[in-house]
């Protein structure tokens, strides 16, 4: 890691973090291939001077390009800090894996140089035996830190938050704030923006920005340089604190308990992890999956993706009986049969650009039933601007092809009405789920294709019977 000493100094050691970064600060082929070739011959010097040419970030990518036999090669080479600092940015899928190698003492020992919420983090993803293991052999405080931000349920801001914070009186002064922070030292979380002015009862009352500690006089008050502060309770959702975060601009937010006393603080690197997890998992859940990870094995990835494929099936299965119904007219006129799948996929295409646009606007809190007609409406408005328009355009084409102007009709009715309802599927089947207390991201776009795919054949072939026979 950059700033580490390694025990050997490799004569080429300041051009690697050039071979192992390109471009776009992804890890080379190249280097991937030099550690292991450096594994497998047992250099261990030059392994030490490979891995230590990186970021800790880097380092827990590399984990995730190497097998376990690799892994297990690395991490002797890593000091506590260094442990540390690499497992807490590991996936969590290969993170479970790397912990079951690390023997728990050496585990403490890292776990003590994170912050409460980082060290939290990666407990929670350990097997009870080896937690209680690992737990035990940790100083009484750092054990208490850890045992009370797991107390709080999972994606919340108690798990999100470190419980290291820097608060102060309001009758504090600059100068005695500043020897206050110069004295508490390792105390003091390792990354902070905003001192917290508290009342007695350790109740927020404002924060003062660093930046405005370091422009004061050193007699000026607390009091007279502290700003407004957003409290977060302790219970809330990590996805409603990101959405603070992101509203409101925040760089640090104050996380106060049921009786709004300080109990930690959220920074905004926090958040950007929450915001990624999340956008991750809405667009996983678009297409019915999860995250495989890496080193997923495939009866796992299977297993994952089997439900919403199944429920797939018996939607399509009734979809299909549409066709069943009018066989004897698609028969005659084989080009029905031709045409019916452009009906059903552009139909299935403006459903899902409405839904991705409607699932976007309800994560951002940009719709609500405040603005939700308006929404619906402009949706309708532009799936039937879209739907003459292909109509008008599919319809001539198959006029010039066929020659037959009462099919030509039937494909441009249809292409309208099927395009009209796929953008109010779109949009009404999340806002429906969201209503319902349900994640529209999860199942929307299975309800959605069903729509389009029934609309589709029932509005093309209906037509088709009226119309043409």
């Amino acid at each position: 890691m950059t700033g580490s000493t390694p025990d050997v100094i490799d004569p080429h050691a300041e051009d690697l973090e050039d071979i192992a970064l390109g471009d776009d600060y992804a890890l080379t082929a190249n280097y991937v291939d030099m550690v292991v070739d450096a594994a497998d011959r047992g250099d261990t010097a030059r392994l030490r001077a490979l891995v230590h040419a990186l970021r800790a970030e880097d380092v827990a990518d590399l984990m995730g390009f190497l097998s376990a036999d690799y892994r297990e090669d690395i991490i002797p080479l890593l000091d506590a800090e260094e442990l540390a600092e690499i497992i807490a940015e590991l996936d969590t899928n290969l993170r479970e894996e790397v912990l079951e190698s690390v023997p728990p003492k050496q585990l403490a020992a890292a776990l003590g140089e994170l912050d409460s919420d980082d060290a939290a983090d990666v407990v929670d993803d350990m097997e009870d035996q080896q937690r209680a293991e690992v737990l035990a052999e940790m100083s009484d405080v750092d054990r208490a830190a850890i045992e009370n931000t797991l107390a709080y349920g999972d994606e919340t801001a108690g798990r999100l938050m470190q419980r290291e914070v820097l608060a102060a009186p309001q009758f504090w002064t600059v100068s005695q704030t500043i020897d206050h922070i110069r004295a508490a030292g390792d105390e003091l979380p390792d990354l902070f923006f905003d001192v917290y002015v508290v009342d007695p009862s350790m109740r927020p009352v404002g924060a003062a920005a660093v930046s405005a500690l370091l422009r004061a006089q050193p007699e000026a008050k607390l009091e007279n340089l502290m700003e407004q502060v957003t409290e977060i309770p302790v219970d809330m959702d990590q996805e409603e604190v990101a959405y603070i975060f992101d509203k409101y601009h925040l760089i640090s937010a104050p996380v106060v308990d049921i009786g709004g006393r300080l109990v930690g603080q959220i920074t905004v690197d926090d958040i950007v992890g929450v915001i990624q997890d999340e956008s991750e998992e809405d667009i996983l859940a678009l297409a019915g999956v999860s995250d495989a990870g890496r080193d997923a094995t495939i009866l796992d990835i299977a297993r994952s993706r089997l439900p919403w494929l199944l429920v797939n099936t018996v939607t399509a299965a009734v979809a299909a009986s549409i066709i069943g119904a009018f066989q004897d007219h698609i028969a005659k006129l084989v080009a029905l049969a031709i045409l019916l799948p452009v009906v059903a996929s552009l139909g299935g295409n403006a459903g899902t650009q409405t839904l991705a646009v409607a699932v976007r606007a309800l994560a951002a809190r940009e719709l609500n039933a405040a603005n939700a007609f308006r929404i619906v409406r402009r949706e309708m408005s532009v799936g039937l601007m879209n739907g003459i328009a292909l109509a008008t355009v599919l319809a001539g084409a198959t006029f010039i092809w066929m020659r037959d102007p009462r099919l030509s009709l039937t494909l441009g009715l249809a292409l309208i009405v099927n395009l009209f309802l796929a953008s109010v599927a779109g949009i009404l089947v999340p806002l429906t789920l969201d209503r319902l207390g349900r994640d529209p991201a999860v199942s929307s776009s299975v309800f959605v294709t069903f729509v389009t795919d029934f609309m589709g054949f029932l509005s093309f072939l209906g037509l088709a019977a009226l119309i043409l026979f």
